[in-house]
């Protein structure tokens, strides 16, 4: 490979990611299981296709409506309890939302500049949900 990603500052340990979804499961997945008589989502998972084609999707038409799309900010959400979400009523859910900000002009677009502001959702953009769900005790990381 010629030229290698830089590796992410954002990495943490997979004892760290271990500890924290111990946690979860310990704090707040438990919590919703008492009161709901079942076991809640605990983990979410997108391919890598639906989250490339998500980006594509984001990054286009937000350059079509004049944002320069910087980010994606990631909600936790419950399923409405109808039958209508089947098994996944009632259980914790994790939606994708662009962010971004208004480009003053096409040159910055891409600009640095705009880096120093802060992002908010876009909400000419749709968000993303519908990843497949992991429930414990079945997923543990």
């Amino acid at each position: 490979m010629k030229n290698p990603p830089a590796k992410p500052s954002q990495l943490i340990t997979k004892e760290f990611a271990r500890q924290l979804n111990v946690n979860y499961n310990n704090k707040r997945a438990s919590l919703s299981a008492k009161r709901e008589q079942k076991e809640d989502a605990n983990a979410i998972w997108y391919s890598l296709e639906e989250l490339e084609n998500y980006i594509h999707y984001i990054k286009t038409n937000g350059a079509k409506d004049g944002y320069n799309v910087d980010g994606i900010r990631f909600y936790f959400g419950v399923y409405p309890d109808d039958e209508k979400h089947g098994e996944k009523a009632g259980l914790t859910t994790l939606f994708l939302v662009p962010t971004g900000k208004k480009a003053k002009d096409s040159s910055q677009i891409q600009g640095f500049a705009m880096m120093k502001e802060t992002s908010a959702d876009i909400q000419s953009l749709d968000p993303m949900n519908y990843g497949n769900i992991g429930r414990p005790p079945s997923l543990l990381y």
